[in-house]
Order: structure tokens, then C-alpha cells, then sequence
């Protein structure tokens, strides 16, 4: 796996993130696809003897088996990067069609900045590689070989491919990183009700994470040059800069040394 990983933001999104120097991680139940994380990637179905000998109680034990799924989907927050810098769709879905920015992070020294208690279980967050499948391979929760929880976090349709995705994962992350979002703390102002899976977790990074930024084809010449005077002056003197370029002779992106 490459040690620079990539974040594809809009404008709003990457100058927070610069700006905060940290991490966003979002509930596994609110990611853009409803099939993210499901329970029902893993087949609980087959109870064995061992467990339970009647059908009422395999019943019964299905159940239990498939909540205790479901509540690790609810309880598990993670972030989403990549492999890439340059894919055309990414650029277009989450830069705001090639307005925003696409920051690359030091995975090393990422993982050498998650701050203690960041997890209430684990240490630091698993780095794990998404695995694209054609269909849905239900592995047998009881009797395959296969690690069930990575298999979940990490399992995604083909169609997603294109994004060659990495995730940092954390279980039951540290209430003390959770943050509201502006929008939610209006919303908390007008005591409106908010599902707390829906507020992120924020994981500080220190500025020598930030190994490049990549601006897009479409990205304001303003916001541009504050992003660059502020990260070359207070995130990291030695950061790599880059301008997306149209490719004239394939339908690609180049980047350009600022």
C-alpha cells in the first residue's frame, strides 16, 4: 500500500481540515452507500449444534448474532481516502465538480499522530484496504476462516471500484473527539432532535502530515492562494503543491509543481 493516501474534499471541507489540522471520521451507518458496513454482508443464518440444537433457539441466537452486528456498524466511525489523485469521478463528486482540493496525508506519520484515548477500545485506528465484489459473498459468520468485522468494514460493490479506497477505522472512538459541525450546532440551538450517529469524530493530525495538495482544474484563484500562503506559513514549510491540469491528448488529469 502507498504511504501517501488521498482526501478529496470541496473548498469549505479542505480549508477546515487544513485549517483544524485534523481528521474527519463519520459513522458507518451514514456513508454515502446504504450497503456500507451492513450486517447483512455476513451470513449468521447457519447456527451450529454447538451453539444452539433447536430451531428455536438457532432462531433466537440468529438474532442475537445479527444486533451484535448491527450495533458495530452504529458504534464504528471511519474515514475514507485513497489510493489516487487523479480520478476524474472523484474530482467531480467530491470536489464539487474540480473546485475543491485533493489533500495527501503521510499514513506513517498519520498513525504516529493519533492522540491517546482517541479510541475507548482500541489504541489507534485499523488501516484497512477495501476489497470490491462483484456480488454480495456471504461468508458463513460461524465457519469461515475469514475475520467477520474486517470483512464488513472493508466490503464494497464493484461499481465502487474506481475509488480504491483505504479506511481508517475506529470503534467506539472517544466521545472527547466528537464535534458538531456548524449546521448541527444551529440545529442544537433550536434544541431540534439530532441522531448522534450523526455528529464526526475528529482526529488531530500534526502539519507534517500533510505531505501535498492537489488544487482542481476549477478551484477559485482567491481561495487557492489563501490555502497556499496558510499551509506553506503555519502547516508545513515543506509541503508539495500541485495544479490539475486538463490532459490535451486523453480524457485525464496532470498535475502541475506550483
Amino acid at each position: 500500500m502507498s504511504r501517501i493516501l488521498y482526501k478529496y474534499l470541496d473548498i469549505v471541507g479542505a480549508k477546515c481540515m487544513i485549517g483544524n489540522q485534523d481528521l474527519q471520521f463519520t459513522n458507518a451507518s451514514q456513508l454515502n452507500d446504504p450497503f456500507d458496513c451492513h450486517p447483512k454482508l455476513i451470513d449468521y443464518s447457519n447456527v451450529p449444534d454447538s451453539i444452539a440444537k433447536d430451531a428455536i433457539h438457532k432462531e433466537w441466537e440468529q438474532e442475537v448474532f445479527e444486533n451484535k452486528a448491527l450495533n458495530l456498524r452504529n458504534d464504528t466511525w471511519l474515514c475514507s481516502l485513497s489510493k489516487v489523485n487523479d480520478s476524474l469521478l472523484m474530482w467531480s463528486h467530491y470536489c464539487y465538480n474540480h473546485k475543491g482540493v485533493c489533500i495527501g496525508l503521510d499514513i506513517d506519520r498519520v498513525m504516529k499522530s493519533v492522540p491517546p484515548m482517541f479510541g475507548s477500545i482500541y489504541l489507534e485506528p485499523f488501516i484497512l484496504e477495501v476489497q470490491y465484489q462483484d456480488i454480495i459473498e456471504r461468508p458463513n459468520a460461524y465457519h469461515s476462516a475469514k475475520d467477520m468485522f474486517g470483512y464488513q468494514w472493508r466490503t464494497k460493490a464493484k461499481e465502487w471500484a474506481y475509488e480504491q479506497e483505504v479506511r481508517l477505522v475506529m470503534p467506539e472512538p472517544g466521545p472527547m473527539y466528537a464535534a458538531l459541525t456548524p449546521e448541527q450546532a444551529k440545529r442544537s440551538k433550536r434544541n431540534e432532535v439530532m441522531d448522534w450517529k450523526e455528529v464526526h469524530h475528529y482526529m488531530p493530525l500534526k502539519g507534517e502530515c500533510f505531505e501535498s495538495i492537489y488544487f482542481g482544474v476549477n478551484t477559485d484563484p482567491t481561495e487557492k492562494e489563501k490555502i497556499i500562503q496558510y499551509a506553506r506559513k503555519k502547516l508545513n514549510s515543506e509541503i508539495k503543491l500541485y495544479q490539475m491540469r486538463v490532459d490535451d491528448n486523453a480524457f485525464r488529469l496532470k498535475a502541475e509543481v506550483i
